[in-house]
């Protein structure tokens, strides 16, 4: 018995140092944003600054236009989960439910796309967005961002979906609700975990967006989201180093807070998916 305690205990001890090696970068960042420029190339692994700088937060809001920067990832991420989670309600309810010729052959189709790279893909959406007419606009960046299969997240919903009770479409259907109807008011609202789930991951992944961000705002600067925003520290023959922390400190902020709102809607959609 006191063989398996000590053994537990060094288990413990052993992901305890695990996670403080794994931790240590993002400690490391906020302690560097409170750095100055100087302290920060020669500080090395040495955490605490010898005086907080809270001005770089100041100039990396204003100076590096992270207000505006902050605002057009809002607005990016915000639109683009939304529309994400629709599409992919709506195809994975359809592949869940119902049985129509080739649904096997479809589910095929796109879960090959998961292995398809999506700087592949750039060029053939850059060409629709400009034949929009989007371009160096921020709907053409949320059209950019939503667009794709989000295969993982239709496979989601297409799981949950199949395995809830048949009954509750009959019960509908008896009350007069049509397919799209009884997918709105009786399915969606079952569907909360993995709404969670889809809002969660798909908002970690446009929030740090960069390459699609930075192709459809190349010409025009004010329309950079956070993650392509990082560019403005960067100089023609220095680089801004504690303001860049300090932007990257007020990058992840949302991230973290969703995260920590979410978290257990995540985890139950993720298990629900999985047991299905």
């Amino acid at each position: 018995m006191s063989g398996r305690r000590s053994l537990t205990g060094l288990l413990h001890l052993l992901l305890l140092v695990l996670g403080a090696v794994w931790i240590y970068p993002f400690i490391w960042m906020l302690f560097s944003s409170l750095k100055t420029n100087t302290e920060y190339i020669n500080a090395g692994f040495k955490l605490l600054p010898e005086a907080a700088q809270w001005d770089n937060y100041a100039r990396a809001w204003k100076v590096g236009h992270f207000s505006t920067y902050f605002a057009n990832s809002v607005i990016i991420t915000c639109t683009t989960v939304v529309i994400v989670i629709v599409m992919c309600a709506l195809t994975g309810y359809a592949l869940g439910r119902v049985a129509f010729p080739g649904r096997k052959l479809f589910v095929l189709a796109i879960t090959a796309t998961m292995f398809i790279p999506k700087g592949y893909t750039i060029i053939p959406i850059y060409q629709i967005i400009k034949s929009l007419g989007l371009l160096n606009t921020l709907p053409g960046i949320i059209l950019a961002e939503s667009s794709g299969a989000h295969v993982l997240f239709i496979l989601l919903y297409m799981t949950y979906f199949h395995n809830l009770p048949k009954e509750l479409e009959e019960a509908a259907e008896m009350d007069g609700c049509g397919f799209i109807r009884t997918f709105v008011r009786v399915m969606l609202p079952l569907a909360k975990p993995i709404i969670a789930t889809t809002a969660i991951m798909q908002f970690i992944w446009t929030w740090n967006s960069f390459f699609v961000p930075l192709i459809f705002s190349i010409n025009k600067p004010d329309l950079r989201t956070l993650a392509v925003g990082m560019y403005s520290f960067v100089g023609e023959h220095t680089v801004d180093w504690s303001g860049m922390a300090a932007g990257a400190s007020i990058s992840l902020i949302p991230v973290i807070v969703v995260f920590i709102v979410f978290q257990r809607f995540f985890i139950e959609g993720i298990s629900g998916s999985v047991k299905g």
